[in-house]
C-alpha cells in the first residue's frame, strides 16, 4: 500500500474533503447561473436566426461565428477585462460575474443551435393551425413551438449542459474558486499535483457520469416525441 500513498495520498485528500465540497458548491452555482443565461440567451439568437429581418440574421450569425471561432479562455479575459470599460456598466465587474456572464455568452452559441435544430423540427402544419386559430407570432412560439422544441432537443442540451460544467474550470483563471481552485490549494499547500487534480478530475468524471444518466433518462422518456 505504501506505494498507492506514494501515488495518491488519499489521507491528505481527506483533510481538504472540505474545499473540495466548497469548489463543488461553487462550480455547481457557477454553472447553473451561466445555464440559465446561455437557455434565454439561445433562445433569443435560435429565434434572431430564422428572422426573415436580414438585420437581425446576421446580428445572430455573427455573434454564434464569433464565439465558435474564439477559445473560451480568451472570451473569458475579454469578458473580465473589457466590459467594464464600456460606458453602460459604470463599474467593474467583480471575477465571479465575469466568469457567470462569460460562460453563459459562450454556451449560449451553442445552445442558439440546439434549439434552432429544435424550432426547425416542427412541422408547417402545427404552425399554421395556430395561425388558423388566431394566435399572435408570440403566442405560436409560446405554446406551440418552443414546448415541443425544447422536448425535442433535451438530450443535446444536456450534452451542452455537461460541457458547460467541465469549462467552468476555466474561471479559475481570473481568481474565482471552484473545483479547480481546490485542485490548485493542494498542489500550492502541500505540492500535491497528483492529489489535486486527480481528485478534481474523478468530480468532473462523476458529474458527467450523472449528466449521463440524465441524458438517457431523457432521450428514453422523449424519444417517443421527437419521432
Amino acid at each position: 500500500m505504501d506505494w498507492v500513498l506514494d501515488f495518491y495520498n488519499y489521507r491528505v485528500v481527506g483533510q481538504y474533503l472540505h474545499e473540495f465540497g466548497r469548489g463543488l458548491g461553487s462550480t455547481a452555482w457557477i454553472s447553473l447561473l451561466a445555464l440559465l443565461i446561455s437557455l434565454g440567451l439561445g433562445t433569443v439568437v435560435a429565434i434572431m436566426r430564422m428572422s426573415a429581418n436580414p438585420v437581425l440574421w446576421r446580428l445572430a450569425a455573427g455573434y454564434v461565428q464569433a464565439i465558435r471561432s474564439t477559445p473560451l479562455l480568451i472570451q473569458i479575459y475579454l469578458i473580465y477585462f473589457t466590459l467594464p470599460a464600456l460606458p453602460l456598466l459604470g463599474r467593474r465587474l467583480d471575477e465571479l460575474e465575469g466568469g457567470i456572464i462569460a460562460l453563459g455568452l459562450n454556451a449560449g452559441a451553442y445552445m442558439s443551435e440546439i434549439i434552432r435544430a429544435g424550432i426547425e423540427s416542427i412541422s408547417r402544419g402545427q404552425i399554421e393551425g395556430a395561425q388558423s386559430v388566431g394566435m399572435s407570432y408570440l403566442q405560436r412560439l409560446r405554446y406551440v413551438v418552443l414546448p415541443q422544441a425544447f422536448a425535442r432537443v433535451a438530450p443535446p442540451l444536456l450534452g451542452q449542459t455537461a460541457v458547460l460544467i467541465k469549462d467552468s474550470s476555466l474561471v479559475s483563471f481570473i481568481g474565482v474558486f471552484e473545483l479547480f481552485g481546490a485542485g490548485l490549494i493542494i498542489l500550492t499547500e502541500r505540492l500535491m499535483p497528483n492529489e489535486g487534480f486527480l481528485t478534481v478530475a474523478i468530480c468532473y468524471l462523476a458529474i458527467y457520469s450523472v449528466m449521463l444518466a440524465v441524458t438517457g433518462y431523457a432521450q428514453r422518456r422523449l424519444g417517443g416525441t421527437a419521432a
